[in-house]
C-alpha cells in the first residue's frame, strides 16, 4: 500500500497531527447548543420547553432570511476560516450568509436538544404514576427492569447504620390503584428493595425482566432526577417475575456471570476489581476499595469506559498513525486483513462490547468516545477527530438528554477532548526536553486529562486529589494487560472454564497491581486536598490551573522550578510529621490527648509514648479517623475502647485497624444495637484482634498513662455480664466512661454518650469524683446533661465532638453556656477541627485546627 507523500516524511511516518492545520470547530457550537438546551429543558416545566423550542425555531428561520444581514458584523464565527479554506462558498455568496447559517444551526440544534429533553421528561409528569407518588399511595405495578441491580452505599445516620438496600431502575407499564382501577402507562421509576431473604434473587435480575411488585410510591427526593417516582417495594421477599429477560440481555448476563465464576479463586482485590475493569461489573467492590479509587481519581477504571474498548482495538490496529502505512501494526496485518476488513472487525468488536456491557446510555457513551479514540489510533489525524467527538456528543445528547446533566458524561467528553488536542502538544514539548517518547505520551495524557477534569471533580466532590497523576501513571502500566486477559477470560469462559480461570489468574496480577496503587495512594496523609465545592469552587480551580499552565510555559529556569514543585508536592502528600508540624503547627509537640474531627461522631486519642496511643471510639467513617491517626503518628494501638455500639462511634473501626497493630478492643456490656455489635465482632475477628469487656473499677496503665473504668456498673453484681445499671436509658447510658490520668498529672473524664440518668448514676457510684482538667462532653454536647455532674467535675477545658451542619442542633447553646459559666473553655470540632491538648496545670493548652 502506497504512502501519501504529502503527509509523510522521508521515513514514511506521518507528520504530527497538530501540523495538519487548525482544528475544525464547526460542529462544536452545535453540540454545545444541544447539550446546554437539553440540560436546561430536563429541569423546567413542559410549557417552558415548548416556548424555548419555538423561539429557537423562529430565530433559526429568521437568520436564514436575507434581512438578517444587518444583525451581523464582520467578525468570523469560530471555524469560519476553516470553512472558507476547505469548502469555498459559491461565487457571489456574501460572508454574512455563512455566519447567519452558523448561528441558525446553533439555534436549530438547541431546539432539537430541548425538544428531545421535553419528550423524554413528559413521561415524568403524565399518567397515574406521578399522581400516585404525590399521594404517597400504595399500588400494584408491572415494572420492566432497565438497569443492573446495585447495592446502596453503607452510611451512618445518627446512631444507626442505614440498611443496605437493592436499587434498580425500571419502567412502569401497568398500574393498579388500591380501588382496582387499572392504567396502562410508561413511566421511569427507581425501585428500592429493603434487606430481606430475597436479596440474592433481586441482585440476579437482568435488564428487560418484567416484574409485578407491590410498593409505596413517593416523589423523587431531588428535582431534576430522571424518575417519575420512587418505589419502595414491600417486604424483602424474592421478586415476582412475570416475563423473562430478552435473549440479548440473557447472553450478556451469562457472559458476565462466566467472568465472575472465572475470577472466584483470585485474591479479594483482584476478584472484586477485574469484572469492573473489564465490563463495569462493580457488584463485588466494597466501600473501602471504592474509597481508595475515589481518593486517587481512578474511578474511571471501575466504570464502563471508552479506554476499555480502545485497549482491545489497539491490538487490532497497532500503534497510532500507522493504519495507512505498509508497516502498520497490530494483529490485523498479521492475519492478512485489509483496511476494510480491519474496520469491519473493529465495528464487530465494538458491537460485542456494547452487547456484553449492556446497551445502556453509559455504555453507548463509552462506545462513542472509544470509537473516537480508535479513529485517532488508526489515522493519527486529530484534526478530523474534534468534529467526530462533537458529532458523538450531539447524537448522544439527543438520544438521552439526561446525559446533559451527568458529571460522568462531562468528564468523559473533557478527557477525550484533552487526549485529542492538548496531550499531543504537551507530549511533544516533553520530548523536546529529553523525556522518552512513551513516558512523555503517558505523562502528557495524565496531565491533560487531570487539568481539564479536576475543576469538574471539584464542583461535585469539593476536593482535589494530589496523587491522581502518579496513581494514573502507575495504574496505566497494568490496565492494558488486565483488560486484554480479562476480555479473553470473558470470551473463553462460555466454552472452557479451566482455560478461563487460567486467563483470569494472569489478569489478576495486573488487576491486583491497580488495586495496590489505589490503596497505597489513598493511604498517604495528603492524598486529597479540600477545596470549596460548587460551580464557584470549580471556576476558581480552573483559574488556578490556567495560571499554573501558563507559568509552566513562560517561567524562566523551568527545570529547577519544576524540581522544587515536585519536592513540595511530595512533602504535601507524604506529610512527614516534623515537616507538617513546622508548617502547620499540627500536631503540637508533646500532645497528650487529641479529639479527631470525624464528623457527627466520636474518636479520641490518648498518647501512650512513642508511636503508641490508646484510642477511644472510632467515629462514623473509616477515612477521617485513619487520617487523624496518621497525622498524629500513631502506628500502635495497645487498646481500642468502643464506649458503646452506636454507629457514630464504631462504624470507623476499619480505619483504626488499617495498617496498625491493635492489641485488643474493649467494649461495653450492652450489645445494642445488635447489628452494630455484630459488625464489631466480625471486623475484630477478620483482623484477629481479641474482644474484651470493660469491667467497672478496672484499672490499666501503659507507660505514663493510667485510667479507671467508672461506668457502666452491672446489675446483680455480675460485672460486665448484664445490662447497664438502674436508671440506664439504653445504649447511650451503657457507654464506657473513663477517668484518665496522663503524664504530668493531667486529668480527663471521657463520658461517651451518657444521658442524664447515666450521668447521675455515675455521680452516685463515685461521690468523691474530683474536678478534672479536660472533659469530653457527653453525647456531642446535646442539651441532655446533668448539672450536678458538671458542677462536680468543673472542667478547665470542655471538648465537644460534633459534625458541621448536623440536623440535631449539637452542641446545644444551653450546654455550651453552662460549661462556660462554670469556667470552662469550650472547643468543638465542627468549628475548630481536630483538637490537641498539651501540658498540664498552669501550662495546659488546647491547640485547635488540625484536619
Amino acid at each position: 500500500m502506497a504512502v501519501d507523500e504529502a503527509t509523510a516524511d522521508g521515513r514514511g511516518a506521518r507528520a504530527p497531527s497538530w501540523e495538519e492545520g487548525p482544528a475544525d470547530l464547526r460542529l462544536v457550537p452545535l453540540a454545545v447548543a444541544a447539550w446546554v438546551a437539553a440540560a436546561i429543558a430536563v429541569g423546567v416545566a413542559g410549557w417552558w420547553t415548548v416556548a424555548g423550542v419555538l423561539v429557537c425555531l423562529v430565530g433559526g428561520g429568521l437568520l436564514l432570511t436575507p434581512g438578517a444581514a444587518r444583525w451581523f458584523g464582520r467578525t468570523a464565527w469560530p471555524g469560519e476560516g476553516t470553512l472558507a479554506a476547505d469548502v469555498p462558498p459559491r461565487r457571489g455568496t456574501p460572508g454574512w450568509r455563512l455566519r447567519a447559517t452558523a448561528f441558525a444551526g446553533v439555534l436549530l440544534c438547541a431546539a432539537a436538544g430541548a425538544a428531545s429533553a421535553g419528550l423524554h421528561t413528559a413521561d415524568l409528569r403524565r399518567g397515574p404514576v406521578p399522581a400516585l407518588a404525590r399521594e404517597y399511595a400504595r399500588a400494584q405495578l408491572d415494572v420492566t427492569v432497565t438497569s443492573d441491580p446495585r447495592l446502596t452505599r453503607p452510611r451512618v445516620r445518627g446512631s444507626e447504620t442505614v440498611p443496605v438496600s437493592v436499587v434498580l431502575d425500571g419502567e412502569v407499564t401497568r398500574a393498579e390503584r388500591p380501588d382496582g382501577t387499572v392504567h396502562r402507562t410508561r413511566a421511569p421509576v427507581l425501585l428500592i428493595v429493603p434487606p430481606g431473604e430475597g436479596r440474592a434473587e433481586w441482585l440476579r435480575l437482568l435488564p428487560s425482566t418484567r416484574l409485578r411488585v407491590g410498593a409505596r410510591l413517593a416523589p423523587p427526593s431531588r428535582p431534576g432526577e430522571p424518575f417519575a417516582a420512587v418505589l419502595k417495594v414491600s417486604g424483602g421477599s424474592a421478586p415476582r417475575i412475570i416475563g423473562p429477560p430478552s435473549a440479548l440481555q440473557r447472553t450478556a448476563g451469562e457472559l458476565r456471570a462466566g467472568l465472575r465464576r472465572a475470577t472466584d479463586g483470585l485474591d479479594p482485590d483482584a476478584r472484586a476489581l477485574l469484572p469492573g475493569l473489564v465490563v463495569g461489573d462493580t457488584s463485588r467492590i466494597g466501600s473501602e476499595l471504592r474509597d481508595a479509587f475515589v481518593a486517587t481519581d481512578l474511578t474511571h477504571l471501575l466504570a464502563v469506559s471508552g479506554s476499555n474498548l480502545s485497549v482491545v482495538l489497539l491490538l487490532l490496529v497497532g500503534r497510532p498513525g500507522r493504519a495507512h502505512q505498509v508497516e502498520r501494526g497490530g494483529l490485523a496485518p498479521r492475519l492478512g486483513m485489509s483496511l476494510r476488513g480491519t474496520a469491519v472487525a473493529g465495528g464487530a468488536l465494538t458491537l460485542a462490547f456494547v452487547v456484553v456491557c449492556r446497551p445502556e446510555p453509559s455504555v453507548l457513551r463509552a462506545a462513542a468516545c472509544g470509537l473516537v479514540v480508535l479513529l485517532a489510533i488508526g489515522t493519527g489525524r486529530r484534526r478530523s477527530l474534534i468534529p467526530a467527538l462533537a458529532a458523538a456528543v450531539l447524537l448522544l445528547v439527543l438520544y438521552d438528554p439526561w446525559l446533559a446533566r451527568s458529571y460522568g458524561f462531562l468528564l468523559s467528553v473533557l478527557a477525550t477532548g484533552a487526549l485529542l488536542t492538548v496531550a499531543p502538544r504537551w507530549s511533544e514539548a516533553l520530548q523536546r526536553r529529553g523525556v522518552p517518547g512513551r513516558l512523555a505520551e503517558a505523562l502528557a495524557a495524565s496531565l491533560a486529562a487531570q487539568a481539564v477534569c479536576a475543576p469538574v471533580v471539584v464542583v461535585f466532590a469539593g476536593r482535589v486529589s494530589l496523587v491522581a497523576i502518579p496513581a494514573n501513571l502507575f495504574a496505566e502500566l497494568a490496565v492494558a494487560p488486565a483488560t486484554v486477559f480479562g476480555f479473553a477470560a470473558l470470551a473463553v469462559a462460555a466454552v472452557w472454564m479451566p482455560a478461563a480461570e487460567g486467563l483470569a489468574w494472569v489478569a489478576g496480577w495486573p488487576a491486583g497491581w491497580i488495586a495496590r496503587v489505589a490503596r497505597t495512594g489513598a493511604a498517604l496523609p495528603g492524598a486529597e486536598l479540600s477545596w470549596p465545592g460548587g460551580w464557584w469552587g470549580g471556576f476558581a480551580f480552573a483559574l488556578v490551573t490556567m495560571v499554573v499552565v501558563l507559568a509552566a510555559r513562560r517561567l524562566p529556569y523551568r527545570g529547577p522550578v519544576a524540581g522544587l514543585v515536585v519536592v513540595l508536592l511530595l512533602l504535601a502528600v507524604v506529610r512527614p510529621v516534623p515537616v507538617t508540624r513546622w508548617v502547620t503547627g499540627w500536631p503540637p509537640r508533646g500532645w497528650v490527648f487529641a479529639m479527631c474531627q470525624v464528623g457527627q461522631g466520636d474518636a479520641t486519642v490518648l498518647a501512650a509514648g512513642g508511636d503508641a496511643a490508646v484510642v477511644v471510639d472510632a467515629g462514623p467513617d473509616p477515612v477521617p479517623v485513619d487520617r487523624c491517626l496518621r497525622e498524629l503518628g500513631v502506628r500502635r494501638v495497645p487498646l481500642l475502647v468502643l464506649t458503646h455500639f452506636h454507629a457514630d462511634h464504631v462504624a470507623g473501626l476499619p480505619g483504626v485497624l488499617r495498617g496498625r497493630s491493635v492489641g485488643a478492643i474493649q467494649t461495653t456490656c450492652l450489645e445494642e444495637p445488635p447489628a452494630q455489635a455484630a459488625f464489631v465482632r466480625r471486623t475484630a475477628a477478620a483482623a484477629r484482634v481479641p474482644l474484651i469487656r470493660a469491667d467497672p473499677g478496672e484499672r490499666r496503665r501503659i507507660g505514663g498513662l493510667e485510667w479507671t473504668v467508672l461506668w457502666p456498673t452491672a446489675e446483680g453484681g455480675a460485672a460486665g455480664g448484664g445490662r447497664a445499671a438502674a436508671g440506664s436509658g439504653g445504649a447511650n447510658d451503657a457507654s464506657v466512661a473513663l477517668f484518665v490520668r496522663a503524664a504530668g498529672g493531667l486529668t480527663l473524664l471521657l463520658l461517651g454518650d451518657l444521658e442524664p440518668p447515666g450521668q447521675r448514676g455515675l455521680l452516685r457510684a463515685h461521690p468523691g469524683l474530683a474536678p478534672v482538667d479536660v472533659l469530653k462532653v457527653a453525647h456531642h454536647g446535646s442539651a441532655h446533661q446533668d448539672p450536678g455532674l458538671m458542677r462536680a467535675v468543673r472542667p478547665r477545658l470542655a471538648l465537644v465532638s460534633t459534625g458541621r451542619d448536623n440536623p440535631y442542633g449539637h452542641p446545644s447553646p444551653r450546654t455550651v453556656e453552662s460549661l462556660r459559666a462554670g469556667g470552662a473553655r469550650v472547643l468543638r470540632t465542627d468549628r475548630d477541627g481536630s483538637i490537641a491538648v498539651v501540658g498540664a496545670g498552669p501550662g495546659l493548652v488546647a491547640v485547635p485546627g488540625g484536619g
